[in-house]
């Protein structure tokens, strides 16, 4: 928990607010996969790569609590 609280103290001294709310929602997703048992950069890279045609009434099966990645037999499925 102290890495969460440590970035965004340090993002309430970012020079612009728009860059400062990103980079602390950009940690917070960070930090929770990490509190999820989960390899940050393999999250999102799995999670950016879905996102464009999932539905958006199933976009909670891509938070960090309820993330699967997807397997090579399931995206030729797809």
């Amino acid at each position: 928990m102290r890495p969460i609280g440590i970035g965004r103290k340090n993002c309430s001294f970012a020079s612009a607010d728009s860059g400062s709310e990103t980079l602390a929602r950009a940690m917070t997703i960070i930090e929770t996969a990490k509190l999820n048992g989960l390899d940050p950069k393999a999250y999102l890279t799995d999670v950016l790569d879905r996102i464009h045609d999932h539905k958006i009434n199933r976009l909670d099966e891509l938070l960090p609590l309820n993330w699967t990645p997807i397997t090579a037999a399931q995206a030729q499925a797809a």
